[in-house]
């Protein structure tokens, strides 16, 4: 009797959070109470002099009873009053803060953010757009893979493509191998195209806008740095991509996925187009274009934060949805409207509960406020007294290194800007980084590396509509990955050298 084997699979992000939330009551039965002096600095920006509280690292003390004994309180299992006891962790996470920053701020600006798109993917512009440009290029076939890079990877920078990679891997990945290349060039120009606007991106509302958020960074700033970074990043996979293709359409058999590309071939034709992109469609993308324009001139000139932007994005969504509905596009109706927001904003739900959950982590070890006891000032004194004799620079890089190993289990990139930033975030004070590069090491560290984990459902999505095998996939792409990882340690070193 054979018994079926059942394959290891990486628990849920909920799991993980309630296991680190277990832990951490147990370090506030073994790990003392401690507290940082803050200060007040001054600096210029835009010519008027600011302001900041920031802690002093040099100012770490321990919390001592009356008797001169190290202060260790424990967790209780629940606490009654609005207390934080080991079960309070999920409403007292979720409700903490305020609309200007986590966790509350945070989880509306990612529902609303989630509704917005949900109402524009609904009338379907985004993808007609895609599709017009793959009908215009027939007959210049070699134009599709800049061109489709170059649209994905900004798709990616902008709207946080990510799994939309899957369905067009169906439509691109047989016209890929019918002109001559293989499925390899296919899913390099949808899904990893996407992957590197996600992890490079200057604005994307699922990854950086986030991680700034959770970080008490300003949202959408530092993005001329990130918009050079994106096009260095961009032209290199474009190049890549090009190169290879080429060298494919040589000798088809040089590719690692010939055998399997022969379903295609066999298929002996390639999937129906049927663009059907309109004026509306072109108004639709118009409008998105115009309120991105208006969200960083927002952001620039008048220090834009959480409640503007969010409220934004939701007049971007809502003039999305009436050129929709006047237009009749995808057949949209004003329930489709709501609809579309509806399952926009469920599908970031899991993503909004996590910033809540992982907020309780913060609140159970005894809060985030330098200047108050708790377990959290003394977790993030013995992590700074083991980077900070590095240097900067190589502190900024380290972080990057853990993001990119820490995302093998927590892949959903809002999920884990919510999970490791919170303690990220100060970490690089202590360590002497700004958070600013902080944000930069996640992004890079989270964004690149679901180009490869098999625990990435829109890469194993993409994989299965294109019948790669994981396996074959990790033998091609492990050198892009490695000249990926250098261009990426360049660039946190290099932020964390100019004080980004």
């Amino acid at each position: 009797m054979n018994k079926e084997q059942k394959a290891w699979k990486v628990p849920h992000t909920f799991i993980i959070v309630f296991f680190v939330v277990i832990l951490a009551a147990l370090l506030t039965y073994m790990v003392p109470k401690g507290q940082f002096e803050t200060q007040e600095i001054t600096y210029m920006q835009d010519g008027e002099e600011q302001t900041k509280t920031v802690l002093d690292s040099d100012s770490f003390s321990y919390i001592k009873d009356e008797e001169g004994n190290l202060v260790r309180e424990g967790t209780s299992l629940f606490e009654s009053g609005g207390g934080a006891g080991l079960l309070n962790y999920v409403f007292e996470g979720l409700v903490s803060g305020d609309k200007w920053g986590s966790a509350v701020g945070v989880i509306a600006f990612i529902l609303i953010i989630g509704g917005a798109f949900g109402i524009i993917m609904r009338t379907r512009a985004i993808e007609e757009g895609i599709l017009k440009v793959i009908d215009r290029t027939k007959g210049k076939e070699a134009l599709i893979i800049p061109i489709m890079f170059f649209l994905f990877s900004l798709g990616g920078a902008v709207f946080g493509m990510g799994e939309e990679a899957i369905a067009f891997a169906m439509i691109l990945v047989p016209i890929m191998v019918a002109i001559g290349y293989d499925a390899i060039t296919g899913i390099m120009i949808t899904y990893v195209a996407t992957q590197i606007g996600f992890a490079t991106s200057w604005m994307n509302p699922f990854g950086v806008a986030i991680a700034q958020g959770v970080s008490d960074v300003p949202v959408l700033s530092g993005a001329p740095f990130r918009i050079v970074m994106w096009a260095v990043f961009t032209l290199f996979g474009i190049i890549y991509t090009w190169k290879y293709a080429q060298s494919i359409k040589k000798d088809p058999r040089r590719s690692v996925t010939y055998e399997t590309d022969n379903y295609f071939r066999k298929e002996g034709k390639v999937r129906n187009l049927n663009s059907s992109f309109t004026v509306g469609h072109m108004l639709v993308i118009a409008t998105v274009a115009i309120g991105i324009s208006w969200i960083i001139w927002g952001v620039i000139e008048h220090a834009y934060y959480i409640p503007e932007i969010a409220s934004q994005f939701f007049t971007i969504g809502l003039a999305a949805g009436i050129i929709g509905v006047l237009f009749k596009l995808n057949g949209m109706t004003w329930n489709d409207m709501a609809e579309g927001f509806i399952e926009g904003a469920k599908d970031l739900l899991p993503a909004a509960l996590v910033v809540g959950m992982a907020k309780g982590i913060v609140i159970i070890l005894g809060g985030d406020s330098p200047d108050a006891p708790s377990v959290l000032n003394t977790v993030l004194y013995g992590a700074g007294q083991v980077v900070g004799d590095f240097p900067e620079a190589i502190s900024a890089w380290s972080m990057y290194v853990f993001q990119s190993i820490f995302n093998f289990f927590v892949v959903s990139g809002s999920g884990q800007a919510a999970l490791t930033m919170p303690l990220m975030a100060p970490l690089a004070d202590i360590a002497g980084v700004t958070r600013q590069v902080a944000v930069l090491a996640f992004q890079l560290g989270d964004g690149l590396t679901n180009i490869f984990v098999p625990t990435s459902a829109a890469l194993m999505g993409t994989l299965g509509a294109a019948r790669v095998d994981w396996g074959v996939w990790a033998k091609f792409i492990i050198k892009f990955m490695g000249v990926l990882f250098v261009l990426s340690s360049i660039f946190v070193i290099t932020a964390a050298l100019i004080g980004y």
